[in-house]
């Protein structure tokens, strides 16, 4: 499935900025939530070919939502990819253990970002 639309999950306006315009900029059409909650309702209302998503949220974490995605019917082929400030190898085995398909620390690295994105599609 090649990947189009992609939905940015970031309580940071300037990471999800940051995140919309590189992908923007690489063709990519970018949709943004700024908690878990916000982006589940998004997902079932208009479902992404990816959802990249932060693990620091209000309300819910990022881990607890791609564990929602990843195990709920309707959603469960959507790929996440998990772009967070935790960096410790125990976040990105715990990422990957809640149905991640892969795992990206802050600062993102464009170069790399779309390479994981690419292997995805």
């Amino acid at each position: 499935m090649a990947i189009k639309n992609i939905l940015v999950v970031d309580d940071s306006p300037t990471d999800r900025q940051f995140l919309s315009e590189l992908l923007s900029r690489s063709g990519f059409q970018v949709s943004t939530a700024e908690s878990a909650e916000d982006a589940m309702a998004k997902v079932k209302q208009a479902p992404p070919d990816l959802v990249l998503m932060d693990v620091v949220l209000p309300g819910q974490n990022g881990f607890q939502a791609t564990r929602a995605l990843t195990r709920d019917e309707t959603t469960k082929t959507i790929p996440v990819i998990i772009c967070t400030s935790k960096g410790q190898e125990t976040d990105r085995v715990w990422g990957l253990r809640q149905g991640a398909r892969d795992y990206i620390v802050k600062p993102i690295n464009k170069a790399e970002l779309l390479k994981k994105i690419s292997a995805l599609g």
